[in-house]
This record gives structure tokens, sequence and C-alpha cells, in this order.
């Protein structure tokens, strides 16, 4: 078979500025129309703009917050011309933009109203770039960055931000473009929350967990005994459990009624995990569910809901507890 005789598609390199207004959908119609209009003065009174688009290597691709611009001529029209945009903004500062800047494989390809478009791995990850910066951010992918530091001139403004999980859990370094004039030199909202998270993980025990009591759901509140009772269970046998650290009862039950989110619950008692759930018996029926929460970054890790008929409590609650102390082990390990 011939390289490329089942395919017309033709890869180019492309270098994708890409752009969204911020809390653009909180907005109302007239409100996005006007700042819709601002910003497409803004980018084609561009200098890099006027000159890809005379040369005929520029394509222009609205995405409704915003636009993306595919240069072809050089790594560094797209980071210009984020500059003359960031400059141009001062004199409309009502418009909350970010800018991402990618440099990968893209081809054109003809949209349902016959218009030019762009696709490739250029222009998703110029947009995964943008997604992970704020209002005022010009960030830079990876590839975008190293181009630039062939030139003394643009080291100066490079900031490295280290590894971002985007979309899908992938990974993508980010560097960071500022001056004394343009850009945001603080920290994306996204990494310092990454940031955050990575510093309480640090601190807390990896293999360690709290027990908390187990909410009464049913209308009767002398069935809070059960919950207690259900979660006490559930503790002493993970306190069994080899290289696993268990916070005391009388340090997780302490919390009972009180407002305090995980986070704050697990970094008091020094845990990395959270054993959640809740108890609700209609007639001899009952029902218990049980949630492992990681609370590092707050996602449920395991749950699990349990129905069963009252025909004895304590064959009930060894019978649950073995179900879920045997999960844990297993998310645990």
């Amino acid at each position: 078979m011939t390289v490329g005789s089942e395919t017309n598609v033709q890869l180019e390199i492309g270098h994708v500025l890409f752009m969204d207004m911020v809390g653009y959908s909180k907005l109302l119609l007239d409100e996005q129309r006007e700042l819709q209009e601002q910003l497409t003065q803004i980018v084609r009174n561009s200098e890099q703009v006027r000159a890809g688009e005379a040369a005929g290597r520029l394509i222009r691709v609205p995405t409704g917050d915003g636009m993306a611009l595919v240069f072809f001529n050089s790594p560094e029209a797209p980071v210009r011309c984020a500059i003359e945009i960031s400059r141009a903004l001062k004199d409309s500062p009502n418009i909350p933009l970010r800018m991402g800047i990618h440099s990968g494989p893209v081809n054109e390809v003809q949209d349902v109203n016959d218009q030019t478009n762009v696709a490739g791995a250029g222009i998703n990850i110029a947009q995964r770039v943008m997604d992970c910066g704020d209002a005022g951010h010009i960030l830079l992918s990876k590839r975008v960055a190293e181009d630039l530091a062939q030139a003394r001139f643009w080291r100066a403004y490079l900031h490295d931000l280290g590894e971002f999980e985007a979309k899908h859990g992938v990974g993508i370094f980010v560097v960071n473009l500022y001056t004394d004039e343009v850009g945001n030199p603080e920290l994306p909202a996204k990494l310092k929350q990454t940031q955050q998270e990575l510093l309480l993980r640090s601190t807390l025990q990896t293999r360690s967990i709290a027990v908390l009591p187990f909410n009464n759901l049913s209308l009767a509140e002398d069935q809070n005994y059960f919950g207690d009772g259900m979660a006490e269970q559930i503790l002493t046998a993970l306190a069994k459990v080899d290289g696993l650290r268990v916070a005391a009862r009388r340090s997780s039950f302490w919390f009972k009624g009180k407002e305090a989110s995980l986070s704050e619950i697990a970094e008091k008692l020094n845990v990395c995990h959270v054993l959640e759930g809740s108890v609700r018996r209609d007639g001899n029926r009952v029902r218990i569910t049980a949630g492992l929460i990681d609370a590092c970054d707050g996602f449920t890790i395991w749950s699990e809901t349990y129905e069963r008929e009252m025909h004895g409590i304590f064959a009930l609650q060894d019978e649950i507890t073995r179900s879920i102390v045997d999960a844990l082990k297993l998310k645990l390990a």
C-alpha cells in the first residue's frame, strides 16, 4: 500500500492561540454580544493578525465565548499576538480574557457552514493549556516555552508552573508568560488547589482512616444507637488490619453533630481517608450505606448499600462489618 493513499488529511504545524472570556455563560445575551464585538475589534487590530491574514497564513476560528487563532509562520506569532491583545485589554478591563498557546499538528476542515475550520492535537492542547488559567493569564505549553527559550529575549518572561492534570487525566506542563506590563503573575487557581492537595496529602498518613458515626436517617431518634454501634464495630475491626492506622473512637466520634468538612476532619485527625455512612430502618428492614472518601480531593473511592431483614442486631452488624472491612482492605492496600 502506498503511504497516504487512503487519506487526504494534510497535517501542518500550527501555532495556536486559544482564548476565552471567563464567566461568559453567566452574562446576559446583550452583554455577551458587546464583549464579543469588543474582543473581535481588538483581535483585528493586532499587528500579528493583520500580518498573518495579509500573508494568507492565519485561520480564525470562533468558539462562542472566544476564539482560536492559528498561525503558520512562526511560533512567536501567537505569543506576540497575545501580548498585543493583553496590552489592548487595559482599555477594556471588563473583558476577563485568558489565553493558551501551543504548537502542534493541525489540519484544515470544512464545518457545517462550509467555512474553514481547524482540527487536530495542536488546537486541542492549546485549549487545555488555556483551561488551566484564570483571567489575565497567558499560558504556554512546554513545547512553545522551549522554542521561545532559544532566544535570550524571552527567557526572563517564562515562569514554569509544572504539570497540570487536564481532561481525562492527561498531564500537561504549563509555563506562565508575564512581564511588568502584561499577563497575570498570580498562580492559577487550579494550581493552588493542586498544591494544597499535595501539601495535605504529604502531611497525612497515607494508610490511615477515620470512621465517623453513621447518620440515623430513620424517623425514630432511638435508632441512633444502631448507627453508632455499626461505626464502632467497623472501627474495631479495621484497627486489627496490619499497617492501617485508625483514628480512635473518641477522636472520630467527637465530630458527631458538628459542622466540619471532611478535609477539616482529616487534617485534625491526621488521616488520609474517611469512612462515613448512614442507617435507615423501616419496620423490620434496615438499609445501611457506607462510603470511603479520599480526604485530600474529596472524591468517593468506594461505596455500597446493604439492605437486610432485622432478625438480630449483632448478627447483622457482624455481617455488614465483615463485608465493609474486606472491601476497604482492597481499596487501602
